[in-house]
């Protein structure tokens, strides 16, 4: 009885090693991306790194921009970090450890409870809001709010 238990957990011990393996082969070895003849030369490939990295920056910079002024601030930051891991180790860590908690949180949106949470807590802000509006519009009518003179 418990030689067959040690076996089964180690099945399961191997089985989960196995899809790790399996995820972590799919995902891209960590490093520089240059092509070979740059990574050769450590002047050339430094001067690669400082160009990756200003256009980056560059991207990055639009991005936190687009943030308070209109346009998808987010992708275009999550793009200038897609730049960096071009070349950098550490933008490839934070890409996917953010591909992760993405994924993560998308797979939690997919749940039937939290779907219907979602759903009644939408549809009660959607109440609320038409409330209000209602009572605006039967207080004052359609009038905007900057003609109201009192």
């Amino acid at each position: 009885m418990i030689a067959k238990n040690n076996k089964q957990k180690v099945a399961v011990k191997v089985a989960a090693d196995s899809t790790a393996g399996d995820e972590w082969a799919a995902e891209r070895k960590l490093g520089s991306r240059a092509p070979g003849f740059i990574r050769k030369s450590s002047l050339l490939h430094l001067g690669w790194q400082v160009g990756i990295f200003v256009v980056g920056l560059a991207v990055v910079g639009a991005g936190v921009a687009m943030l308070v002024l209109p346009g998808p601030g987010w992708l275009v930051i999550f793009g200038g970090m897609a730049i960096w891991a071009s070349e950098f180790v550490w933008a490839q860590t934070v890409l996917r450890w953010t591909r992760r908690k993405v994924t993560a949180a998308a797979q939690r949106a997919l749940d039937p409870k939290v779907r219907r949470r979602n759903i009644i807590l939408t549809t009660a802000g959607l109440v609320i809001i038409a409330a209000l509006v209602g009572t605006y519009v039967w207080k004052f009518g359609m009038i905007m709010p900057w003609n109201i003179k009192q």
